[in-house]
C-alpha cells in the first residue's frame, strides 16, 4: 500500500515541477522537452531520489500510448488548407528524407563505433525520423510564427514519417535476429503500413467526424469520444498491419476539420491532455536511462548526432525537395535545421531491447544522446534561426478569444473578443467604423463595467469588445484592432503601405515607371506575384523587382489580397 501512495507522491510532484519548469524554459531559451527528459534523469536511480525503473516493455507501451494522443492533438490542429502547400514536399521528406538520413547516419555509425553494415543502419533507423512531440512543441511554444509553406511542411512531415522508421527498424532488427522474411513479404509489410494506415485513418477519421458533429452530448464528453474513435483507428490499423500512428494523425485532421460546436470543447482538454503525454513519456524515458551507460558512449554518438545535424539531415532536405518544391534556399536551411529528435527515436531503440538484438542497449544510449543533442543545439536555436533565415512572420492581432454560438449547422456565427490597442481608435465613434458586413458589436466593457454600445459611443484605449461576425471576417476586423507596437512590426516587414491583389499591373508599371513583358501586362498583381514564387503564395513571400520589395501581406482562399511594398 505504501508502495502506491510513494507512486502519487513521485509521480504528482515530478508532474508539478515539469510543468512549473515551463516558466524556465521561456525565460531562458531551454527547450521545454529537453527539462522534463533532465528531470526524470535526475529522479531515476543514478539520480537524487534513486527510482529504479528498467522496464523496457511497460515504457514502450507509454511510449506508443503518448504518442498517438499527441498525434491525434496535432491531426486536429491541422488545417486541410495547409495541405495545399506542405503535402508533397513533407511526403517526400517523410520517405525518401528518412530513407536517406537513415542510410547516412548509419554508414557513419558504422564507422565510428565499429558496427557490421546492418548494425550500423539500424542506428540510422532509429534516429532518422523526425519527432511530432518535439516539432509541435518547439513550434507552437517558442513564439515562432514561420510562413505557412515552412511551417505546414515540417508539421506535416512530423505527423507522417513514423511509418518509413518503423518500417526500416523492424527489418534491421528482424535481419540481424535471423527472422527476416522474402523481399516480397518485406515490400508488403513496407505497403501496407503507409496503405492501411492512409485509408483507415481518413475513414475512420471522416466517419468519427460526422458522428461527433451529429451526436448531442454533455460538453465533456465529446473530448472523450474523440479520443475513444483516435485511439480505435489506431488499434484497427495496428492489427491490420497499417501504422497507427499515421492513421491517428490522419483521423485527428478530419475530425478537427469538419465543423461544428463539438470542437469547442474537443480542443482545450486535447490540448492538455497532448502536454501530460509529453511531461509523461519524457519523464518515463528520463527515468529508463542510466547516466553512467550515457557517459560511456558520449564521444562517438556525439559524432553521430552532429553528423545528423549538420550532414545526413541537411543533405537528404537537399536532395527530396529542393529539385523538385518552389523552397527558397533560406527555407530550404531552416527545414534542414529543424529535424528535431525527440521520443520517437528512443521509442524505436526500445525494439532491438525487446527483439534480442545482441548489445541491445547500445542502441538505446546512441538514441538518447542523439536527442539530448538534437534537442539542445536545434531546438535551442530554432528562434535566432527562423529570424536569421527570414521564415518568420510578423504576428498579427488575433481576438484574446473566440468561440461558436452554435447557432447555425454550417458557417456558424462566433464571438470574437478584442482590446483596444490601437492609437487611431482613441475617442473614435462606433459609427465610424469600417466593420464588415453582418459584423457588430454585441458587448463594450470599460474598466470592468458593461456598456451598451451605440453609434455615438466613442471608443478608448483598453476597452474590451465582443463581437458577433464570421470566420470569414476575421481578416478585416484583425487589420481595424491591430495594435500600435504590432502594427509597427507588420509595417516593418511588409512595407508602408499595401497594393490590392486585384490591382493591374499595366497601372502599376505606369506609376512606378516599371517595365513589363507582354505576357505579364494583362495579369493583377496577385497573379504576377504567384507567378514570381513558383506557384501556392503564402504570406511573406517576396519578389525582388525594379527597385522594390514586394512582400505578399494578406491572403483569403488561397488568393493574394493584398500585397505590401517596401522601396529599396
Amino acid at each position: 500500500m505504501d508502495a502506491i501512495y510513494t507512486f502519487f507522491l513521485v509521480g504528482g510532484s515530478l508532474m508539478a515541477l515539469s510543468i512549473l519548469a515551463s516558466r524556465l524554459s521561456s525565460m531562458m531559451g531551454v527547450p521545454l522537452l529537453l527539462i522534463f527528459l533532465g528531470l526524470g534523469m535526475l529522479a531515476g536511480e543514478e539520480g537524487l531520489l534513486g527510482v529504479e525503473f528498467d522496464d523496457y516493455t511497460m515504457a514502450f507501451t507509454i511510449g506508443h500510448l503518448a504518442l498517438a494522443m499527441i498525434l491525434l492533438d496535432g491531426g486536429l490542429r491541422t488545417r486541410l488548407k495547409t495541405f495545399r502547400v506542405g503535402f508533397r514536399p513533407a511526403l517526400s521528406l517523410a520517405t525518401f528524407g528518412v530513407f536517406i538520413t537513415s542510410a547516412i547516419v548509419g554508414v557513419i555509425s558504422m564507422w565510428v563505433f565499429d558496427l557490421s553494415l546492418v548494425q550500423g543502419l539500424l542506428v540510422g533507423a532509429i534516429v532518422g525520423s523526425t519527432d511530432a512531440a518535439a516539432v509541435f512543441s518547439m513550434l507552437s511554444g517558442r513564439g515562432v510564427n514561420l510562413n505557412e509553406r515552412v511551417g505546414a511542411t515540417l508539421e506535416i512531415e512530423s505527423g507522417t514519417n513514423d511509418p518509413m522508421a518503423i518500417f526500416l527498424t523492424l527489418m534491421l532488427v528482424e535481419l540481424l535476429v535471423g527472422d527476416i522474411g522474402g523481399i516480397g513479404e518485406t515490400l508488403l509489410f513496407f505497403i501496407s503500413q503507409f496503405g492501411i494506415g492512409l485509408v483507415v485513418g481518413i475513414g475512420g477519421g471522416w466517419l468519427s467526424a460526422k458522428l461527433l458533429r451529429w451526436l448531442d452530448l454533455a460538453p465533456g464528453l465529446y473530448a472523450m469520444l474523440a479520443l475513444a474513435l483516435g485511439f480505435s483507428v489506431f488499434g484497427l490499423t495496428s492489427v491490420l498491419g497499417g501504422s497507427g500512428f499515421l492513421a491517428i494523425y490522419l483521423a485527428g485532421l478530419m475530425i478537427g476539420n469538419q465543423p461544428g460546436r463539438h470542437l469547442n470543447f474537443i480542443l482545450p482538454v486535447h490540448d492538455g491532455l497532448a502536454w501530460l503525454s509529453q511531461i509523461g513519456l519524457f519523464l518515463v524515458l528520463g527515468l529508463l536511462v542510466t547516466p553512467s551507460q550515457l557517459w560511456d558512449v558520449a564521444l562517438p554518438a556525439g559524432l553521430v548526432a552532429l553528423a545528423l545535424i549538420f550532414v545526413a539531415r541537411p543533405l537528404a532536405v537537399l536532395i527530396t525537395i529542393k529539385p523538385f518544391f518552389k523552397f527558397r534556399w533560406r527555407e530550404t536551411f531552416f527545414i534542414a535545421w529543424v529535424g528535431l529528435r525527440g521520443a520517437v527515436p528512443i521509442v524505436l531503440a526500445i525494439f532491438p531491447l525487446i527483439g534480442g538484438v545482441e548489445n541491445a542497449s547500445l542502441y538505446f544510449n546512441v538514441a538518447f544522446a542523439v536527442v539530448l543533442m538534437s534537442l539542445l543545439i536545434q531546438g535551442g536555436s530554432l528562434t535566432f534561426m527562423a529570424r536569421w533565415l527570414k521564415v518568420e512572420v510578423p504576428v498579427g492581432t488575433t481576438p484574446n478569444r473566440r468561440g461558436p454560438l452554435g447557432i447555425m449547422p454550417e458557417n456558424d456565427f462566433e464571438m470574437f473578443v478584442y482590446v483596444v490597442e490601437n492609437e487611431d481608435l482613441e475617442d473614435v465613434p462606433i459609427r465610424l467604423l469600417r466593420f464588415p458586413s453582418g459584423a457588430l458589436i454585441s458587448a463594450l466593457f470599460r474598466n470592468h463595467v458593461m456598456l451598451h454600445p451605440k453609434g455615438s459611443t466613442r471608443l478608448k484605449l483598453d476597452d474590451v469588445i465582443c463581437v458577433i461576425g464570421r470566420t470569414e471576417d476575421l481578416v478585416a476586423l484583425n487589420r481595424l484592432f491591430n495594435g500600435d507596437a504590432k502594427l509597427k512590426q507588420e509595417r516593418a516587414f511588409f512595407g508602408t503601405f499595401t497594393l490590392d491583389g486585384e490591382a493591374q499591373m499595366q497601372d502599376i508599371a505606369q506609376a512606378y515607371g516599371l517595365t513589363l513583358s507582354p505576357g505579364e501586362q494583362d495579369m493583377t498583381l496577385a497573379e504576377f506575384i504567384s507567378l514570381r514564387v513558383g506557384g501556392h503564395p503564402v504570406v511573406g513571400d517576396d519578389v525582388d523587382w525594379h527597385g522594390i520589395h514586394w512582400v505578399v501581406s494578406e491572403m483569403e482562399g488561397g488568393n493574394i489580397t493584398r500585397v505590401g511594398l517596401r522601396l529599396y
